[in-house]
């Protein structure tokens, strides 16, 4: 089976970037995007994904917000945050929600592949 994965940002440009990248990685499914947190909180619950790629600085809910509301859930999927603003403070935020990490945007394609591809390799990260 593969990674299902939700990408959730608010810049049409970097998803686009986003969904051709996770072309290369084997074993990952791009099951659907979101553009804002009330989305991704919807899609998430509707459609269950392993991994949450998911922006912090959006408009209305944060992607900080979507991530405390889907921690609450039985099932919750793993979340991996990307931003432009890659600080301490954001990187402690993220680390005390117990995501994966923080990459920045700026060298998502770096950071992020190796990440997808070890996921998708490990038979905990890929649902059955």
């Amino acid at each position: 089976m593969s990674l299902q994965i939700l990408v959730v940002d608010d810049n049409l440009t970097f998803l686009a970037s986003v969904k051709k990248s996770l072309k290369l990685v084997p074993n990952t499914n791009l099951l659907a995007e979101a553009h804002n947190g009330v989305e991704a909180l919807a899609l998430a619950h509707a459609l269950k994904p392993d991994l949450v790629l998911l922006d912090i600085v959006m408009p209305g809910l944060s992607g900080l917000d979507v991530a405390k509301v889907m921690q609450t859930w039985p099932c919750a999927p793993r979340v991996l945050f990307l931003s432009m603003h890659d600080s301490e403070s954001y990187r402690l935020a993220a680390q005390a929600l117990g995501s994966l990490g923080l990459v920045s945007k700026s060298n998502f394609v770096n950071e992020l592949l190796p990440i997808l591809a070890g996921l998708a390799a490990s038979p905990k990260g890929v649902s059955s």
